[in-house]
Parts: C-alpha cells; sequence; structure tokens
C-alpha cells in the first residue's frame, strides 16, 4: 500500500482531500504545516507528497526541495491556488511531478495522483 503525505495548513482542505481520496487504497498521513511534513517524512517511508503552496513559515516550493533532500525517492506534486506565482524552472529543479490547481477537479486529481503512484 502507498503512503501519501498530504500538507496543508488549511484543516478543513486536508479533511476535504482525504475523504476525495480514501477509497483509492492508499495510506493517507496528513500534515498540518511544513515542519510536521518533515517529521513525518523523517520517520516513515512516503511514496508521494502532496503539498499546498501558500503555508506560514515555508511554501510549499521550499518544503518539496528539503524532501528532495530528504527523501529523493519520495514523488513531489504542489498543490495550489497561486499557480501564477509560482516559477516553473524551480519547480522542474527541484523534481516536482506535476502541479494541481484548487479548487481541483476529483477526477483528475486522483488521475495525476495514480499515475505517480503506478
Amino acid at each position: 500500500m502507498a503512503n501519501l503525505l498530504i500538507v496543508d495548513d488549511d484543516a478543513g482542505i486536508l479533511s476535504a482531500l482525504r475523504r476525495t481520496l480514501r477509497r483509492e487504497g492508499w495510506n493517507i498521513l496528513l500534515a498540518g504545516s511544513p515542519s510536521e511534513a518533515l517529521e513525518i517524512i523523517d520517520q516513515n517511508r512516503v511514496d508521494l507528497i502532496l503539498s499546498d503552496h501558500k503555508m506560514p513559515g515555508m511554501t510549499g516550493t521550499e518544503l518539496l526541495g528539503e524532501v528532495s533532500r530528504r527523501s529523493p525517492e519520495t514523488v513531489r506534486i504542489l498543490i495550489t491556488g497561486w499557480s501564477e506565482a509560482i516559477d516553473e524552472d524551480e519547480l522542474a529543479r527541484i523534481g516536482v511531478g506535476a502541479m494541481v490547481s484548487k479548487p481541483w477537479d476529483d477526477a483528475e486529481l486522483k488521475a495525476v495522483l495514480r499515475q505517480y503512484l503506478a
């Protein structure tokens, strides 16, 4: 079973994403902050991390860059409502596989995650 870590500082978004993905057969881990996400990464095998971008203390891009250093085998995907503010060259440099826009389409999100967890 794949371990999927979802990171967002909005508890409502975390809950909605868990509801959306709960029947996919993945073990879903949740983190309400980048620091909590890094603790989870350090203590668990995480196959894919789905991270919000705009969070206090550290952006999703910064978090995924750190995940790239700590756990290079973890697939990194950004989910954001601020896609126009994202440096796509930076995403490519740190190995982000995809960027999903908020609000997300459930079927599209599942398809992206399935593709990277296949």
